[in-house]
């Protein structure tokens, strides 16, 4: 599984802009001295889940930024969606390119419904459990399965795609 840094790091920080506005907007220059992110890379971020509409921002001084919805509104999936950041568990692209010599391995199936699982999972944490430090398996209500299958018709079309480029 490959989760890089670019969702680590947002996830990070939102936890850190979550736990500091309570004295009002925080700044990126703060997060950035706490969390060990470079403040450039923290922009890049921030201005993707401002476009998400994760955070919002307040201008002029005391400003920064503070969350544009409640905590346990915000999934960890919603973050790490909102950053663009894929969680890959397959060395595939497009369902096929890059798994094995251009054809689907023996094993793709397993690594793709562990992704599928792993969203599953992600959509059912709050920012608020992991500000609380109540992420445990047993408090994790997990989304109805139903939502997480790819569709047989979704699947061949990506397969189909896939096979032309």
């Amino acid at each position: 599984m490959r989760l890089t840094s670019k969702g680590r790091y947002a996830v990070s920080a939102m936890v850190d802009l979550n736990k500091q506005q309570t004295q009002g907007p925080v700044t990126l220059a703060a997060i950035s001295e706490r969390q060990f992110i470079s403040l450039s890379y923290l922009e890049q971020l921030f201005r993707r889940l401002r476009e998400s509409g994760l955070v919002r921002s307040v201008r002029g001084p005391g400003g920064g930024y503070l969350l544009a919805k409640e905590p346990v509104n915000i999934s960890v999936a919603d973050i790490i969606r909102a950053v663009n950041e894929p969680v890959r568990t397959t060395m595939c692209e497009n369902g096929v390119r890059g798994c094995h010599r251009g054809n689907r391995c023996d094993t793709h199936q397993l690594w793709e419904s562990l992704g599928q699982h792993i969203y599953r999972f992600l959509d059912a944490v709050s920012l608020d459990q992991v500000c609380n430090e109540d992420v445990f398996l047993n408090n994790v209500e997990l989304g109805d399965v139903q939502n997480y299958i790819l569709k047989p018709e979704v699947h061949e079309a990506k397969v189909n795609i896939a096979s032309i480029s």
